[in-house]
């Protein structure tokens, strides 16, 4: 009788612990991976707009595909600039790396390119890789060394690989973040005082606090993961990727969830659809989708 009811308790509480679990997912209940786009060679860098229609990258075809929220999928640009990480600032200007000539663009609503950015004192930048935009307009992007063949350089005219910061005005560039192998994936928080950094090659991923002067203080490991791109929902929960899929891991750096993604690698990953609530993962030649629980954060 003592081990007829240990038994049942011990069921009773796996129950629990099973409901409290699918309860707390950050993943829509019978949600699936559903892939919405292929053929591509390589996609990245996906950035949703304020109407959550949905841009990302298919870097080495060099140009910038939109997926709309009524499922319909078009060339937004093509001669990108072979352009990688993208994201939206407050304005609707598309924000783009593009690492053909190792440059940070800004492309407005009717497509005309600015350069904003392609050398620090000097020095040709190594190749602008994913960008995030703080609610002031300040832009903090990535600028790892990923040899391209597309070059005529060989070698780095920067030696460390480093996150930088430009500001609101687009008149001044200073390093933000150094010390790192490689950066990659960069997002902040919609508040503004936070801001992630991947150090892919290190396996690392980096909080920082963000100052009223958008300088980066009180680095701190978050977790003992690099990540490609990522991004945030509106709980906080960050999302990693790579060889695994996407990681989410909460506010305090425990995994909580892991999606598998059926690709050799995982790219990049934002918010978007109508609602934002719909996840978007870019995964070598294919783009999927996967309904949330959660929104993204804005």
């Amino acid at each position: 009788m003592k081990y007829y009811r240990f038994f049942v308790l011990l069921i009773f509480w796996v129950g629990i612990i099973h409901q409290n679990q699918a309860q707390n997912s950050v993943t829509a209940k019978g949600a699936e991976l559903t892939q919405v786009a292929e053929d591509y060679i390589f996609t990245e860098g996906p950035a949703a707009d304020k109407k959550g229609n949905v841009y990302f990258t298919d870097q080495p075809n060099n140009r910038i595909m939109k997926w709309a929220t009524d499922g319909t999928l078009s060339v937004f640009m093509e001669d990108a600039g072979r352009a990688n990480g993208l994201y939206f600032d407050g304005d609707g200007n598309l924000i783009a790396c593009a690492d053909e000539k190792n440059e940070l663009w800004l492309i407005d609503e009717g497509k005309n390119v600015k350069v904003l950015m392609d050398s620090y004192e000097g020095k040709k930048l190594n190749g602008p890789n994913d960008v995030w935009v703080h609610p002031d307009g300040g832009i903090y992007f990535t600028d790892p060394f990923y040899k391209r063949d597309y070059w005529n350089r060989t070698e780095k005219e920067i030696e460390s690989e480093d996150v930088y910061y430009l500001s609101p005005d687009y008149q001044t560039l200073t390093v933000a973040a150094t010390d790192l192998v490689r950066p990659n994936g960069i997002i902040g928080t919609s508040d503004g005082r936070t801001l992630f950094v991947a150090d892919i090659n290190d396996k690392k991923t980096y909080r920082y606090q963000i100052g009223s002067d958008g300088k980066l203080s009180k680095r701190e490991l978050f977790v003992e993961m690099g990540s490609d791109g990522m991004t945030l929902d509106a709980k906080g929960n960050l999302y990693l990727t790579g060889k695994a899929g996407v990681t989410v891991f909460n506010p305090e750096g425990e995994q909580i969830e892991q999606i598998p993604v059926p690709e050799g690698w995982t790219a990049n990953v934002c918010f978007g659809g109508k609602n934002r609530k719909t996840l978007f993962v870019t995964a070598m030649k294919s783009v999927y989708t996967m309904n949330m629980a959660v929104k993204g954060a804005k």
